[in-house]
């Protein structure tokens, strides 16, 4: 997940100046209000019981106590270079988290106090392919009763913690950590973990993240599960085994999701290599760009659905695979719903693999680079319809003023577009959304009370160009600080950029972020909202600007007591929407910028709401270290 760094630029108007810009929730015990799991369940529903906050008094929360992890001191020099994406969990009455540069700290749920601290000390100085990164952990109880805290780092360790104490478990692996071989790297830092292990029927389970756009004989992106007693290994999957293409990647950086009951493991898996070009992998690329189940005792696949085929658009699963139980058109089945970069929300029977709401095969354009085999069909669920847009003309350009307008409408007319699933070329093709979604990490939050689902979506272009190989390195010294690719191996390279205005506003019309809740009994769109302002980019810009939402990264939550929490957008704000109407009803401040999921639980009465305050580097937000938890007056 690699996409160009997106931010408002200064623009001068009058005398205005505008700068830089266990299993499914549906199966849990009533009342439960913990957050055991990186996504509040093994299912990844990020649905919450609590409901001691409500639509009523929401407008009287409050900070109750923020924790700093120490990561802006203690990495000054590579604080630039991370991502604050992690969301927390609660188990044996202790908060744990991780840093960006995989610190795991155990909290006091009430006071945010910090119980213990582990810090594995990761390379320093390094610029890994999703910056310095650490979504979560997870946590594991085995037979004995003994809780344990597994973590995966960016130099690629396995890690168990004693999650009373945070020392490392001597008989797991040698001494608490297993260290495995990825193949040959293009750099050192070319893969890393960034996602939450998953632990279920004594088995641990680690994806990783590839280097995007680099060659063609890129590594295997093999997902390896663990003994999670021992770490002796159990299994290996590589999702294009068998494919008989020459290619690599293909791999699992997305939250995966268990379910226990059925011994399950479904993996988000992400296209094979290179991203932009494919003439050395003919055909679907097997189990690339699919929702996996695997037996998670012995690897064995159990179905696979292929979200995009032969994908040249960077077009991977990027979220986790939600596990609930949806009731669609009068027929109740346990699910799972995938949401997609592409906008598009595919629902799947979880014991098939089979489409829940129909899918049929489209046709799309072709005529793509010499030597290129699109797929002359791509897969469209009948419901919902797509939740961004995915098509645009050059009229149809956003601006301040008709010069900046009429650039954008210049830049528009003159690349290829002919809707979603438009080939790359050398002339350049608008890929819309971008490759950073539609929706992206964060997933969606799923109300299985009401069968709805909460998405947000990020509403951007990407303009690719595709690169003959002899004129690669002009190109980037021309643009150094433009992303060019070689994609070593095929004829040609990429170059990747947001499609922006002069001024560094997108091309396309806002909202460009918004908050969507999709009714799964009809497939309908119930309501959708602007997803954040311009506030910190450009301050009192959204005072003429108005609610143009934002690209935005992390998720939502949705709790019993009829609230959508969401942080994600480029401001400063944490969010409470109301789960009916969308209606926004409050924002609290946070220090830096919330681009993580948050979670909520009920500790000794009072429910709190927390969220990591840290910043991206990806959208040049806010740096910050901060874990921030809001609840109501006591």
């Amino acid at each position: 997940m690699r996409w160009a760094r997106w931010a408002l630029a200064a623009a001068a108007a009058a005398t205005l100046s505008l700068g830089a810009l266990s299993f499914a929730r549906a199966g849990a015990q009533a009342g439960d209000d913990g957050w055991p799991a990186y996504g509040g369940d093994a299912g990844g529903q990020r649905f919450s019981a609590a409901r001691q906050i409500t639509p009523a008094n929401v407008a009287k929360l409050g900070v109750a106590w923020e924790f700093s992890t120490g990561a802006l001191s203690r990495h000054k020099a590579d604080i630039k270079r991370s991502a604050f994406e992690n969301t927390p969990i609660l188990a044996e009455g202790r908060l744990y988290l991780c840093s960006p540069f995989d610190a795991v700290f155990a909290l006091d749920p009430g006071t945010g106090k910090k119980l213990w601290a582990f810090d594995p000390r990761i390379d320093p100085g390094l610029h890994y392919p999703n910056s310095y990164n650490c979504r979560g952990v997870a946590y594991w109880r085995d037979r004995a009763g003994h809780g344990r805290i597994f973590l995966g780092t960016n130099d690629r360790r396995l890690i168990a913690l004693d999650a009373k104490t945070g020392k490392p478990v001597k008989s797991f692996g040698r001494n608490g950590t297993v260290t495995f071989d990825p193949g040959r790297l293009t750099r050192r830092a070319g893969m890393q973990i960034t996602s939450a292990p998953v632990v279920a029927r004594g088995v641990v389970v680690i994806g990783s993240s590839i280097d995007d756009n680099q060659r063609v004989d890129e590594v295997p992106g093999t997902v390896r599960a663990f003994d999670a007693m021992t770490g002796a290994p159990k299994w290996q999957f590589n999702p294009l085994a068998g494919a008989h293409v020459r290619a690599g990647a293909a791999n699992v950086w997305a939250p995966m999701s268990v379910d226990e009951a059925r011994g399950l493991v479904f993996l988000p898996t992400s296209s094979a290599s290179p991203d932009f070009y494919a003439s050395n992998r003919p055909g679907d690329d097997r189990n690339a760009d699919s929702v996996v189940a695997l037996d998670i005792e012995s690897g064995r696949l159990v179905w696979a659905f292929q979200t995009v085929h032969h994908d040249v658009w960077d077009y991977d699963i990027p979220a986790q695979p939600t596990l609930g139980t949806v009731t669609y058109k009068g027929r109740t089945v346990d699910a799972v719903l995938q949401p997609t970069k592409t906008g598009l929300l595919f629902t799947l029977d979880r014991e098939t693999g089979k489409p829940v709401i129909p899918v049929v095969e489209r046709k799309v354009p072709q005529d793509g680079a010499p030597g290129e085999e699109l797929s002359p069909t791509q897969p469209f669920p009948v419901a919902p319809k797509p939740l961004t847009p995915n098509r645009i003309k050059a009229d149809d350009a956003f601006g301040f003023t008709f010069w900046d307008r009429g650039r954008c409408r210049n830049a528009i007319k003159n690349a290829r577009h002919d809707g979603l699933f438009t080939p790359p070329g050398v002339k350049g093709t608008i890929v819309y959304p971008f490759t950073g979604g539609g929706t992206n990490w964060g997933g969606l939050a799923f109300d299985a009370r009401h069968d709805i689902a909460y998405v947000n979506t990020s509403n951007v272009m990407h303009l690719v160009t595709l690169i003959p190989q002899q004129d690669f390195m002009r190109a980037r010294a021309a643009e150094p600080d433009v992303e060019i690719s070689q994609q070593k191996g095929v004829r040609y390279g990429m170059r990747r950029a947001v499609l922006t205005s002069p001024f560094g506003i997108p091309c396309n019309p806002p909202p460009w972020g918004e908050l969507h809740a999709v009714d799964m009994n009809s497939g309908k769109v119930l309501w959708s909202v602007p997803l954040g302002t311009t506030e910190d980019m450009v301050p009192f810009s959204q005072y003429f600007l108005g609610n143009t939402g934002t690209p935005n990264l992390g998720g939502p939550i949705v709790t019993a007591g009829g609230l959508v929490f969401i942080g994600a957008a480029m401001d400063d704000y944490l969010r409470a929407f109301d789960a009916k109407t969308g209606k926004e009803l409050w924002k609290g401040r946070l220090p830096a910028g919330g681009q993580a999921t948050p979670m909520t639980y009920v500790w000794k009465g009072r429910q709190y709401v927390v969220i990591a305050a840290g910043g991206h580097e990806k959208l040049g937000t806010r740096r910050g270290d901060k874990i921030v938890a809001f609840a109501l007056p006591q």
